[in-house]
């Protein structure tokens, strides 16, 4: 089936459409852009530079990808943006690509929903199956791993790490990494435990919950250095892959702190 364009947008000749691509009112595609199979704008999207949305991909009004970064270091060079498929992108929903300074590719995975008002900024790397909701507001180089569910006004200090499964709460203040199955809430955010309801809900069993939970309490106790508790984990439960998941995310750090629990409570 060919592709739907409302005659008050402007697209590029230039620009790659798949099937049954469907573009509303006011919208402008550029050259560079290319969308999948049964991708729909809805009306008033811009979208600019080397942009790449997969296939059955939504985008609301005033929805804008592919301007250039808000990075005073980018230069003007090759930089991209890569959109899985499945991916829908309320009103007001920014992405901005990568840079010559640094990563040039700002990625997301497939089905992730990103609410009213989100951005993600340049060298973004986002997993599957996230959900961004309204006002989230994602700094450079952040890497947010799969199912990663972010709370309301939420926050992101550029070159943090969100691991697999955590869950940020509304109105929270990442500025630290957050260890995969965690939940953190707050300003500045702290490590609250683990993200027990996004594992129920995605059929995690009691087991492993239990199992995931011993190790939370093991790593995280008051007793002895973070350094000693981590090495415990590690030979306590290194046949279990979520445990080692965790214990994986916090040795790979690099330019951020583990985010942690408040202590004295």
């Amino acid at each position: 089936m060919t592709s739907q364009i409302h005659p008050s947008s402007i697209v590029s000749s230039k620009a790659k459409l798949g099937k049954n691509v469907s573009i509303g009112p006011f919208c402008i595609v550029e050259d560079n852009v290319t969308l999948g199979d049964n991708t729909k704008l809805i009306s008033h999207v811009s979208l600019s530079g080397n942009t790449t949305l997969g296939k059955d991909c939504v985008l609301y009004p005033y929805v804008s990808m592919g301007h250039p970064p808000q990075d005073f270091k980018h230069k003007g060079g090759a930089v991209s943006i890569v959109v899985g498929d499945r991916c829908t992108f309320r009103e007001n929903s920014n992405v901005h690509p990568g840079t010559d300074a640094g990563n040039p590719v700002t990625r997301i995975g497939n089905d992730c929903y990103f609410m009213v008002g989100t951005h993600l900024a340049h060298e973004g790397q986002m997993g599957n199956n996230c959900v961004i909701s309204n006002g989230v507001q994602i700094g450079g180089n952040v890497t947010i791993g799969n199912h990663v569910i972010m709370g309301g006004l939420s926050a992101v200090h550029q070159n943090t790490r969100i691991g697999d499964h955590a869950f940020v709460g509304g109105m929270a203040l990442v500025t630290l990494d957050v260890i995969p199955y965690g939940s953190v809430i707050g300003n500045s955010a702290h490590l609250a435990g683990l993200n027990v309801v996004g594992l129920k809900r995605r059929g995690f069993s009691r087991d492993v919950i239990r199992d995931l939970r011993s190790a939370y309490r093991l790593l995280f106790a008051e007793e002895g250095t973070f350094a000693e508790r981590l090495e415990d984990a590690e030979g306590t439960y290194s046949n279990h892959q979520l445990v080692m998941d965790i214990v994986t995310f916090i040795r790979d750090q690099d330019k951020r702190r583990i985010c942690m629990p408040h202590t004295g409570w």
